[in-house]
């Protein structure tokens, strides 16, 4: 079922710092806008699609579009800011009915650790850790996020399969009728495939240290290890 973004408008958020409350749809009230739904802030997928957002974000404020971005809670949100992750305003949902409402899956602690070996998973892992990003522990791990795309009063939202899947800024640039503006060597140019294959083992601890469960994890891995010599 789609989201209903007359419903869903008239959800409240808080904006960061200041924490001043306001309703979602004054957030695409007369403007055009972008609004990614992050994960959670400490997360380093997370961080990785606010850095490749930046590529864009210039293109979008020329044209007038607003880049926002949301998190699931305060938690972590500092942290966020003071690493200068993302160019644009930033709030975060009062209820998490938001989120559901809009269709993002939430996973549970199995689920969550499955879709670590992802192999876009694994690979968003690996770019981001080769750009000295990190993550934390702070905060809800287990929420999916996704986006909302609004021009003129028509939407389009992303829903994200798994932790590592982000929009390609390519397909966000075309919501607006931007793509033209697109170059060529900018980041996240296509969507990887979501195939689940089995990692090497030494990309294991890799994928495991940017889990919000780790030592949940560590204890997971180091078992299916074992089974995997006998």
């Amino acid at each position: 079922m789609a989201a209903d973004l007359s419903v869903i408008g008239t959800h409240k958020v808080k904006r960061i710092p200041n924490g001043e409350s306001v309703e979602l749809k004054s957030l695409w009230q007369d403007q055009n806008v972008a609004i990614v739904f992050f994960r959670r802030w400490g997360c380093m997928l997370c961080r990785l699609w606010a850095k490749e957002l930046g590529e864009i974000a210039p293109i979008l404020h020329k044209n007038n579009v607003k880049l926002i971005g949301v998190g699931v809670e305060e938690a972590g949100s500092k942290e966020f800011v003071e690493g200068k992750f993302f160019d644009g305003d930033l709030y975060y949902v009062e209820d998490m009915n938001t989120y559901q409402n809009l269709g993002f899956k939430r996973f549970n602690v199995i689920s969550i650790i499955t879709s670590l070996f992802w192999k876009q998973s694994r690979e968003a892992i690996f770019k981001g850790r080769s750009m000295g990003l990190q993550s934390d522990l702070v905060g809800d791990g287990l929420q999916n996020g996704g986006a909302v795309f609004i021009q003129n009063g028509v939407e389009n939202i992303f829903i994200q399969a798994g932790p590592g899947d982000r929009m390609p800024n390519m397909d966000i640039l075309e919501n607006f009728g931007l793509e033209h503006e697109y170059k060529p060597e900018m980041a996240n140019q296509k969507r990887d495939n979501q195939e689940c294959t089995k990692p090497k083992t030494s990309h294991w601890a890799v994928a495991l240290r940017s889990c919000p469960l780790a030592p949940i994890h560590v204890i997971w891995a180091e078992r299916k290890c074992k089974q995997t010599k006998v």
